[in-house]
């Protein structure tokens, strides 16, 4: 008997893993995996195929960048309302179906485009080049727009249904899965960005094409797993979804009152003209739902107890404090190499990961509203630094320089006026990057005296700005997660969708705006103001949050952190009475 127990005793551990590793978390969080990476491989691609189909200009991505945020504006609330109102396992499967044959559809029209544009070029004007140019950025649009849709369906609905009742699981679950986005938002373009490199932008196109090929058989086997193993992904709103009534073997037929029912049919039929009414009804109202939908959806956004927190949420997308193309390209005119941002991108990925650690332990020790104050502020202190480098040494912040300088002269002269980067104006700026003297047309300075003593752009300034940018994503991320979870926690089941997808909206919105700012003030002398007004907008999220916290939890706000997670229970504000 004792030799029989012994390998019972190490199968426990090795069961163990099999169960985890067939479980439906785990399988969920394949699942994200594969899609993230793709979407990833994907979103860095398509910017850059765009500037090299189109000659090196940003004009292409500009325009793709714009559309996809408008539509995300408009159709946010309506993506929404289609996930709340049919099956999760319908809404999953269409949009990761849609997803992914659009990308591979994309891939496919620009690898045509890559061979032949010389030939497309000539035919009809250029204008079958530029339709493709339009398919590529409608259809890639349409893409976004799935995954928008995937992404509410999966992280916020069913990633609740998953972790059923308990919330600890649920933020560790929430925790993992930016963990996941972190990973896969440094390594993805990596991957796709070396295959480009040592192949060619239509190696690369093929490539992700056969990824999501690949990906979409394996996603969509493992959304199929994960609903099989979770029954209670076919309950949707407190009521069994028809399609899955078979398969459920819910109550029987004679449960279901046949006698009313049949009652209420014959009670339609009788009536002559109300059929005819209905329809006429009906097709008025279809053509006015998708305007309703909105609406509706923005004023239920608004009703809802954790509006606040979500508006905070929002505004910290109106930011240049990020590692987008902007900062990056601030970077390079303050002489930062590749390898030092690619360096400075890895740590910010290391304490975005930090970030959602540090939300698992707060959770736990403070509750979930005070973990969203306590990251804030965090958040805020780091990017403090970001302020101060505007003022120290080496900043160019000089808001006398015209913001509209450089495009006038790309359109009234035939070269870039020399004024603007003069060796007598700015002779740091100038040669600390290797930038050349337009005076004469060399890298070496005109003027002798400058000659004896070139001076580097102190490094102070953007040392201090990157500091602060990366010290910052660990709040980021903890307070993204707590606002998160709330949403997930406190929003009704049966308006999941449509309050995410607004909340989408209001990202792209307050996204979009700071895009906005930077075309107007385009310089990198303009770059100081462009920070303290992100620093301010984020500070206006968070005073939001605040706010929410303390009408949340009164006088209980300032009440020390406890070590036990039972006595604490701050995560549903008062008056709401929805369950996870």
């Amino acid at each position: 008997m004792a030799r029989g127990a012994e390998p019972s005793g190490e199968r426990r551990p090795c069961g163990s893993v099999v169960a985890y590793f067939t479980s439906a978390k785990f399988l969920l969080y394949l699942g994200h995996a594969l899609s993230t990476w793709g979407d990833r491989m994907w979103h860095f691609a398509v910017s850059v195929f765009l500037v090299e189909l189109y000659g090196n200009s940003l004009l292409l991505t500009a325009v793709y960048g714009l559309v996809v945020a408008g539509s995300v504006l408009l159709l946010g609330a309506i993506i929404g309302d289609w996930v709340d109102k049919n099956s999760r396992l319908k809404v999953a499967q269409t949009s990761l179906v849609v997803q992914n044959a659009s990308v591979i559809l994309c891939g496919i029209i620009l690898m045509i485009v890559f061979l032949f544009k010389t030939q497309l070029l000539t035919l009809y004007h250029g204008w079958l080049l530029t339709m493709c140019y339009i398919l590529v950025i409608t259809i890639a649009n349409i893409a976004n727009l799935a995954s928008t849709a995937t992404a509410i369906t999966i992280q916020r609905d069913w990633i609740v249904v998953v972790a059923g009742e308990d919330r600890s699981k649920l933020a560790d679950m929430n925790a993992t899965i930016r963990r996941i986005d972190q990973l896969t938002n440094i390594l993805a373009p990596m991957a796709v960005g070396q295959i480009m490199t040592f192949g060619s932008p239509m190696i690369g196109c093929g490539f992700i094409s056969g990824w999501n090929l690949m990906s979409m058989c394996v996603e969509y086997l493992l959304l199929w797993k994960v609903y099989q193993k979770t029954p209670t992904l076919a309950l949707k709103s407190g009521k069994v979804e028809e399609s899955e009534l078979k398969q459920l073997n819910v109550k029987k037929e004679s449960d279901m009152k046949p006698a009313e029912g049949v009652q209420l049919i014959v009670e339609k039929d009788v009536t002559g003209f109300e059929p005819q009414q209905e329809k006429e009804v009906g097709c008025t109202a279809r053509m006015a739902e998708p305007f309703i939908t909105f609406r509706d959806g923005w004023v239920a956004y608004y009703n809802q107890p954790v509006f606040l927190a979500g508006m905070g949420l929002a505004f910290l997308y109106m930011t240049v404090l990020g590692f987008d193309c902007i900062t990056t390209g601030y970077a390079y005119t303050q002489g930062l190499s590749g390898s030092v941002l690619s360096l400075l991108m890895g740590a910010s990925a290391i304490t975005g990961i930090m970030g959602t650690v540090a939300f698992t332990w707060l959770r736990r020790k403070c509750g979930l509203i005070r973990t969203g104050v306590i990251s804030g502020v965090a958040q805020f202190a780091c990017l403090v630094l970001c302020a101060i480098s505007v003022f120290m040494p080496g900043s160019p912040l000089d808001l006398t320089v015209s913001p509209f300088a450089d495009i006038s002269a790309r359109l009234f002269e035939s070269e870039p006026l020399p004024t603007l980067a003069s060796p007598e104006d700015k002779p740091e700026m100038v040669f600390a990057t290797g930038m050349p003297n337009l005076l004469n047309g060399s890298t070496t300075p005109a003027n002798s005296n400058l000659e004896m003593s070139p001076e580097p752009v102190p490094l102070i300034s953007v040392s201090l700005l990157f500091a602060g940018v990366i010290a910052a994503r660990v709040g980021l991320w903890s307070f993204d997660l707590t606002v998160t979870q709330l949403l997930q926690e406190n929003v009704a089941e049966s308006e999941r969708g449509i309050i995410n997808g607004v909340q989408n909206s209001m990202n792209y919105l307050l996204d979009l705006l700071h895009f906005i700012m930077v075309i107007l003030a385009p310089n990198p002398e303009a770059f100081g103001l462009l920070v303290l007004i992100s620093v301010s907008f984020v500070a206006m999220g968070h005073i939001m949050y605040f706010r929410f916290a303390q009408k949340s939890l009164g006088k209980q706000l300032f009440v020390c952190c406890t070590p036990d997670p039972k006595a604490v229970s701050d995560s549903s504000p008062p008056g709401n009475t929805s369950t996870v």
